[in-house]
């Protein structure tokens, strides 16, 4: 049994004193407070728990900063859709294998301790499966395997081009399946799967999936995690109520059965009906502000979300910037840049934005995907420890502890980071990033030629 001591650690959303974490086979196995630290003791300034990242797409790090040139007078969502079909049609698994672990070497970096990998490159860039179905899953897993984040594996199904089934473009021949050829890769992707990683189902939007499809998909999956896009676009909110005469999330909620064990990504565009009945649900809102701002997606409605009593994780999404503290800033930022006001996302009980930012994207993460939050008892040893020493913490106190990570600090602040009570981050660098950014650079260099 290992142990290590803080002077701090978020423990039941609060700052407790000179704690010793026990740690045994990964997981926590005793926690103690107001205890000196023993000679020779690992000791540390802060620990928290890490964070779980909702949504992410691994391969489109590699594709990060080449779509910011303007090419049209309308560029928006769906023309950047087509540079990234163009981008992954040449990647292999090596490929994603090597561009996936170099962002979950990013997300620990950034304190992200676990990933929801919303996984719809299944195919060779023919379109044909492999003769493994779950080839790419394999290459997820290997990632996770390398770097040593915590994966939920969130297998796409993807079968149409639009509501009412039309029929898929050439570009997303990649992600196809029908229903019996995506249980096979589901069966064939838990076989990858080691550790404490678990699975999930993914549709990936009422665009892609009918109405049957999708209530197959959930007999195939009768428990775990269900992730789905959902009211990213207005264009796909004007397309949905033509199809249906509903919006994505009204018909969701109306007919799917939504509830705790479902993440609805986005979630951009709701009405007001939506907003109240998404947070009586008990589903989790899964939120990308980074990629939302990046994509122009528009403001998700955070404000009357969270005093409806919604719930809500983040999510890097497109990788375009990996970071824990990020997402979260840039949460509460777009709310004030929506309303012109300032400190939204806190309220009476919660004044101070950091803590109440933090601690509802620890629960509503890991509710996402699957595990339990935070630091405990049983659960698995994964922490992100802070530099308190760092000058964005002079003069912090308890309170504002949180607020100084998320919205004073531009780097460097986190030390070290454990997953599943091994340390795969320390003074700020993954311990294999040296040899990740390696093969991730000959990579792109390759496929950007």
């Amino acid at each position: 049994m290992a142990s290590l001591w803080f002077e701090r650690a978020w423990i039941g959303n609060r700052w407790e004193k000179d704690v010793r974490l026990r740690i045994a086979d990964g997981r926590i196995a005793g926690i103690e407070t107001d205890l000196a630290a023993a000679a020779g003791e690992e000791r540390h300034r802060a620990a928290l728990p890490g964070l779980c990242n909702v949504h992410s797409h691994g391969f489109q790090r590699g594709m990060a900063g080449l779509s910011e040139r303007r090419s049209r007078p309308d560029d928006n969502f769906w023309s950047w859709r087509e540079i990234m079909y163009r981008f992954l049609d040449r990647l292999t698994p090596r490929d994603v294998a090597a561009i996936t672990a170099q962002a979950y070497v990013e997300m620990l970096e950034g304190g992200f301790t676990r990933v929801g990998e919303f996984h719809y490159l299944h195919h060779d860039p023919a379109g044909a499966p492999y003769a493994d179905p779950a080839e790419m899953a394999g290459a997820i897993a290997e990632a996770s395997a390398a770097t040593g984040i915590g994966l939920t594996l969130l297998p796409v199904f993807y079968a149409h081009g639009n509501f009412g089934a039309v029929p898929p473009s050439h570009g997303q021949r990649r992600f196809l399946n029908d229903i019996d050829g995506f249980a096979a890769l589901i069966d064939a992707s838990r076989a990858k799967l080691g550790g404490d990683a678990n699975i999930g189902v993914a549709p990936h939007s009422l665009r892609a999936v009918t109405p049957g499809e999708l209530a197959a998909l959930l007999e195939l999956s009768p428990s775990g995690p269900v992730h789905i896009h959902a009211a990213e676009q207005v264009r796909e909110v004007a397309d949905c109520v033509a199809w249906s005469g509903a919006r994505p999330v009204e018909w969701l909620l109306d007919n799917a059965g939504v509830d705790e064990r479902w993440c609805l990504i986005h979630a951009t565009h709701l009405d007001e009906s939506e907003v109240l009945r998404l947070a009586a649900s008990g589903a989790v809102a899964g939120l990308c502000p980074i990629t939302e701002a990046n994509l122009g997606d528009g403001i998700f409605p955070a404000t009357d979300y969270l005093a409806a009593g919604g719930r809500f994780g983040v999510g890097t999404d497109s990788n375009i910037w990996i970071d824990a503290a990020g997402e979260l800033r840039a949460l509460e930022y777009s709310q004030r840049l929506a309303h012109r006001a300032r400190a939204l996302l806190a309220d009476d009980a919660a004044p101070f934005v950091g803590a109440n930012l933090f601690g509802r994207a620890l629960h509503g993460g890991a509710q996402a995907l699957g595990v339990p939050a935070g630091l405990a008892v049983g659960q698995a040893a994964d922490i992100v420890s802070l530099d308190l020493d760092h000058p964005a913490f002079a003069g912090a106190d308890d309170a504002t502890l949180l607020d100084r990570w998320i919205f004073a600090a531009r780097g460097g602040v986190i030390d070290c980071v454990w997953r599943a009570g091994e340390k795969r981050v320390e003074k700020g660098r993954h311990v294999a990033a040296a040899a990740i950014a390696s093969a991730y650079r000959t990579c792109l260099d390759r496929l950007l030629a």
